[in-house]
């Protein structure tokens, strides 16, 4: 199975050989609430971790989507950018944003694991 990683601002990379899925925790849309809208970055932009690189609103509130590595983006999620909702439906899954080919490999090795995030999310209550 694929590594998930994780940063304090709830984005995930799921680390598939050289290139990274990114998107937002299942905790993360659940306090979206209903997303009703997605916003990837272009196929081709380069990312410094910690750049904002998507944009998802829902009925609550919009949230920047934060980079969690450094890299070139390589894919979109179109179909979430056509039914925003993939996101709430399965957030780790088809709810994916954008893929990204590493710059540095061993940078995801700094971002929490399961067991750190729900650590973390413990603390955030």
């Amino acid at each position: 199975m694929a590594e998930l990683r994780y940063t304090k601002d709830h984005e995930y990379v799921r680390i598939e050989g050289g290139e990274g899925v990114v998107g937002i925790s299942d905790h993360a849309q659940r306090q979206l609430g209903d997303v009703v809208f997605a916003e990837n970055p272009r196929v081709g932009t380069m990312l410094k971790a910690g750049d904002p690189a998507a944009v998802v609103e829902s009925v609550k509130a919009a949230s920047d989507v934060f980079a969690p590595v450094a890299g070139e983006v390589v894919a979109v999620n179109s179909e979430v950018e056509a039914k925003p909702g993939l996101i709430n439906e399965d957030a780790l899954g088809t709810g994916w944003l954008f893929r990204i080919r590493l710059a540095d490999p061993s940078e995801a090795a700094a971002l929490m694991d399961e067991a750190a995030y729900a650590a973390f999310l413990e603390t955030q209550a």
